[in-house]
């Protein structure tokens, strides 16, 4: 079956990575990420780590190296996806929406778990994860250790995080944000996990 790539306009790959940057990261890790073994083993990641350390950079350079494997990506903001599906469920698209969702081989949500969840987004999410057969990367400022409070509901966190933390990569992105310029001197622009969330094409759900 041929496979569609839905992340195509973010140019970060492996290629302009900076595994000297001191950022926590496991080299060989990050190597072995790169491969993209881990989707083909329907394994998860998770991308942790202040603003600007360079999260959604490398979430978007694993979807990029994914889609040139032939595996199909979906980048969207977790938010975002929300409130797609809230949207969808006023009409008849809600069931067409989560079929697509289950589809995709790897399914990127970027700042996740920000707010705390309503009984509904719960529900949603906990869908979302329960239906998926393929690989989920979500990438967040919030701490691992705070994502049960996030979601909102014991019952649900348990549930949901069970079947993401216990097969899937973990980066804890250390720093301060890439954006700040250096002292003295201005941004860096040409150097990997660096690049504004402003740059990002998020792709909107329909």
């Amino acid at each position: 079956m041929r496979k569609t790539n839905l992340l195509i306009r973010q140019a970060a790959c492996f290629e302009n990575l900076d595994l000297k940057a001191t950022r926590g990261l496991d080299k060989s890790l990050i190597r072995d990420l790169f491969t993209c073994r881990w989707i083909g083993e329907h394994r998860h990641g998770i991308l942790t780590g202040a603003t600007g350390t360079g999260k959604t950079w490398i979430a978007c350079a694993l979807g990029n190296q994914a889609a040139r494997e032939g595996f199909s990506v979906l980048y969207t903001r977790l938010s975002r996806l929300l409130d797609d599906i809230a949207t969808a469920r006023l009409g008849s698209g809600v069931g067409a929406l989560m079929r697509r969702l289950a589809r995709v081989d790897l399914l990127i949500l970027d700042d996740g778990m920000m707010s705390e969840l309503t009984a509904t987004q719960r529900r949603d999410l906990m869908e979302i994860v329960d239906d998926r057969h393929g690989s989920i990367i979500l990438a967040s400022q919030i701490p691992l250790s705070s994502w049960h409070r996030a979601i909102g509901d014991s019952t649900y966190s348990e549930a949901i995080l069970d079947r993401i933390v216990h097969v899937a990569y973990r980066i804890e992105l250390q720093g301060d944000s890439l954006r700040k310029p250096a002292c003295g001197g201005t941004a860096p622009s040409g150097s990997a996990i660096d690049q504004p969330a402003s740059h990002l094409g998020e792709t909107t759900l329909k």
